[in-house]
Order: structure tokens, then C-alpha cells, then sequence
């Protein structure tokens, strides 16, 4: 399985840089698997499709002020940190212009907030141990801002765009995008029809986005990053399964949870962990019936998902309809939904 097979030509203006004006208006391609046939829609339309008895996951991790400017105390040169995760009150972070943090560099950044690097990693990241007064979020409110992805060149007007309006778990270094086209209207829409709603956490780390660059693409490694399923989710979902509903995953970070649970246990449990699974073909999906996501970048692990969930060359060729219709791509973009 070679890198450039998931490769495609995209233009630099599909790349959407703003939000669509309201949530629920961004568009939406719905795949199905069965006909293969592709059809053109709102986000808001998606309802026509959900049918009653179905359950639809979505994570509910919330991104935090990742992205922290501060001075290396032995230089006063600028350092930037991008907080991944927190694990035994260490964090671990991307770091700019790593090569000059060691073991032991302290960065101050405000009177109330300084990092001491206890471990170096590979790829630029590095372990830090945080020493703070006060409530470490409310410092990052002050301090931090929303780690926006790099081709996102566009300052965002309103930060909670890049959130949600079901977030509730602070945690991630970037947004679950495929849930930004959910607005209020629609999600009672969707339980007034009879869909129930679950909620699980995944809090989006590298993992997610980090590059493949392994031209054998089953030798990319991915990084962990942390989750959380309730036991009444877990009732809801096994409820589910035994009954034949469908169950519809908002997002590559909700399948990523789904059915990295599934496969450690057999089927859903109430549990909490780390996961570093990557999906890719021929993969056989256990636990979901229905996909909710965006349009991802080439050569990318969420590329390779959805292939696994369809074809590699059935997704390539609705990629290359969107395309065509100038659908927007991206964290920002429109949305698909497979079923």
C-alpha cells in the first residue's frame, strides 16, 4: 500500500479559510455505498437521511488555548509550545525551533506560568513539567490562543467557530471538525425524529493530523492520544448493535474511538484509555454503519480511513467531484457523509 496512491491534485482556493455563515448551510455529499451513487445536498438535509432508532456519536472533547508564546530563560529567544496532551502532570508538546530545547531549558511565559523540559522526543516534541499559580486553564485563556491548522492563513473573527456547540470536555490541540456543521435547530431536529444522540471523548493530539511520510504507508506509526466512554453510551451502543440499528460516527476521531473500544473488548464497555490505531484498507470495521466527515488532505490518515470504510477509488473519485463542484475543503470545508 504506497503513499502516492492516496495522492490528488487540489487547488489552493478549495481550501476553505473561514466558516461557512451558519453552521448547518455548508455543504454536503452523501456517498452510498450500496448504489454507489453521489448526491449533492446541505448539511441541514442530512436529517432526510437519518432514520429513526439510529444512533449518531460524536465527540465531545473541547479544544483548549493550545498554542502558548514564551522566552527561553538562558537566551530570551521566542519559543512556541503546542500542547498535545497531559499525562502524570507532565505535558507534552510540539514545539518551534525544538533544537534548542533540552533537557532542563525553562520557558517563562507569564508571571504565573513556566515550563522546565524533563524529555526530549523525536519530531520536535518535548515533556515539560508546568509551574503554575492558579487554575492552569484560565492561564491559557489569558496567554494561549486556538491552534488553527497551518493552511488556515485567515484570522478567525469568533473563536468558538473553531468549537463545537457540544464541546464540554477540554482537552484537544484541534477540533473534531466534522461536528462544526451541527447547529441547536438541527440537532432537535435529529431527536425529534426519534435518533438518539451519544456522547464520547477523544482528545484530538497529533495522532490525528501527523503526516504520513512512509512511502509503505503500513510502516507510519501513529501517536496516542486519550479517550473516554461512559457506561450509558456504552448501553446505548450495545442496545444498538444487538438490535440492528445503525450507528453513525460523527467524525474520524469518534471512529477512531468506536473501534479501538470494540476491538479490545469485543464490544462497547465503559472504559478510558490511549489509542494509536490506524485504519487504513483492507481494514474491516466493526463497530459503525455510517460516517459523518470532512474533506481531508492528501496522503493523509483520514484519507486512508474513509477508503477502508468505502474504496480507495470510489473515495478518489467523489474527492475528484468535489473537486469539479467546488466543494470547500478541510477543517473549514463541507462535509460528506457515507453511508
Amino acid at each position: 500500500m504506497k503513499l502516492n496512491e492516496y495522492y490528488f491534485d487540489l487547488p489552493d482556493d478549495l481550501i476553505a479559510q473561514t466558516p461557512s455563515l451558519k453552521r448547518d448551510e455548508s455543504r454536503l455529499m452523501v456517498l452510498n455505498r450500496k448504489d454507489k451513487t453521489i448526491k449533492h445536498h446541505y448539511f441541514y438535509e442530512i436529517i432526510d437521511y437519518l432514520q429513526e432508532g439510529d444512533v449518531l456519536v460524536r465527540n465531545v472533547s473541547k479544544v483548549i488555548p493550545a498554542r502558548i508564546f514564551g522566552i527561553k530563560e538562558e537566551t530570551n529567544a521566542k519559543v512556541e509550545l503546542l500542547i498535545l496532551k497531559e499525562e502524570n502532570n507532565l505535558f507534552e508538546c510540539l514545539c518551534g525551533n525544538a533544537r534548542v530545547i533540552k533537557i532542563g531549558t525553562t520557558i517563562n511565559f507569564n508571571n504565573k506560568l513556566k515550563a522546565i523540559c524533563v524529555e526530549v522526543k523525536e519530531e520536535g516534541i518535548r515533556v515539560f513539567n508546568f509551574i503554575y499559580q492558579g487554575i492552569l486553564l484560565e492561564i491559557l485563556e489569558e496567554i494561549g490562543s486556538l491552534p488553527l491548522p497551518p493552511y488556515i492563513k485567515t484570522e478567525l473573527n469568533d473563536k468558538n467557530r473553531y468549537q463545537n456547540i457540544y464541546a464540554v470536555n477540554n482537552g484537544s490541540a484541534a477540533c473534531p471538525t466534522a461536528g462544526l456543521h451541527f447547529s441547536e435547530e438541527l440537532i432537535d431536529k435529529i431527536k425529534n425524529k426519534g435518533i438518539k444522540i451519544v456522547d464520547i471523548t477523544l482528545h484530538v493530539g497529533l495522532g490525528t493530523f501527523k503526516p504520513v511520510k512512509e512511502e509503505n504507508i503500513e510502516n507510519h506509526k501513529m501517536h496516542y492520544e486519550h479517550y473516554y466512554m461512559s457506561k450509558e453510551s456504552a448501553d446505548t451502543l450495545n442496545k444498538a448493535k444487538k438490535e440492528g440499528k445503525r450507528i453513525i460516527a460523527v467524525g474520524t476521531t469518534t471512529t477512531r474511538t468506536l473501534e479501538t473500544i470494540i476491538n479490545e473488548y469485543g464490544e462497547f464497555k465503559a472504559c478510558e484509555g490511549n489509542t494509536n490505531i490506524f485504519i487504513y484498507p483492507p481494514y474491516q470495521f466493526k463497530a459503525i454503519d455510517g460516517q459523518i466527515t470532512n474533506f481531508h488532505l492528501p496522503k493523509s490518515t483520514l484519507l486512508m480511513m474513509i477508503s477502508a470504510f468505502y474504496s480507495k477509488e470510489e473515495i478518489l473519485n467523489a474527492y475528484n467531484e468535489a473537486i469539479k463542484e467546488k466543494y470547500r475543503f478541510f477543517s473549514f470545508g463541507d462535509s460528506m457523509f457515507i453511508i
